[in-house]
């Protein structure tokens, strides 16, 4: 039991580091600072995610993120006004980080996490997904899902309603699910197939607020 906890815990601690590196990173907008050699080279071999605040970067236009398809023209003044409230909103690594906290909350979902849910999610979502937990517990039910791919993730919708910033992103993707009951026996689903998944999730953060951390506000089904 002791093991248990203590592995879920690192699993939570874990999830939120992911999530607050994919969606709250402060890059883009920023004046370009002046690098000197010794913390250019020891800063070189980072991945992008952990480099510095202050590290500047080329980030793409909105016209040029909106031509790569991955941002529906209807979210697009939305997002000027996000990126005029927010210097440091970077579109591009928002949409990579969007999948990856499709992911991280899916996996925390699936396992039963509650802790890890809480840190990623808005109280009403966290209810909605414990409660879906509890009933799945209850009835001794286990879930060995996998998402097997993401096919796509598009922006389709932006809103800024001071402080809130508010992305909406419509997740494509191919999921492998199966349930067995409490002696292992499979009841239903598959990890040979693949179900397709359509889902619309909101996330929102309040740009006047230090934490750099999104939060997921809505799901829905598209």
């Amino acid at each position: 039991m002791t093991f248990d906890i203590v592995l879920l815990a690192l699993v939570a601690a874990f999830l939120g580091l992911r999530l607050y590196s994919v969606l709250g990173n402060r890059t883009g907008h920023e004046q370009k600072p002046i690098v000197g050699p010794q913390e250019d080279s020891q800063n070189s071999d980072l991945p992008e995610s952990l480099l510095p605040r202050n590290t500047a970067k080329v980030v793409p236009s909105v016209a040029e993120v909106i031509a790569t398809g991955s941002i529906d023209q209807n979210a697009e003044d939305g997002i000027r006004n996000i990126m005029n409230a927010d210097r440091g909103f970077n579109l591009p690594q928002f949409g990579e980080g969007a999948k990856s906290a499709y992911e991280l909350i899916l996996m925390a979902f699936w396992s039963g996490n509650r802790e890890a849910l809480q840190k990623l999610c808005d109280e009403n979502v966290y209810a909605d997904f414990a409660a879906v937990i509890d009933a799945r517990e209850q009835a001794g039910q286990i879930l060995e899902n996998r998402l097997v791919r993401i096919e796509a993730a598009k922006i389709v919708d932006a809103e800024f309603e001071k402080p809130i910033a508010r992305v909406t992103v419509r997740i494509d993707a191919d999921i492998a699910a199966m349930t067995k009951d409490k002696d292992g026996n499979v009841i239903g689903g598959s990890m040979s197939d693949a179900i397709e998944s359509h889902d619309i999730w909101t996330f929102e953060r309040d740009v006047k607020n230090s934490d750099r951390n999104w939060t997921l506000t809505a799901t829905d089904v598209a």
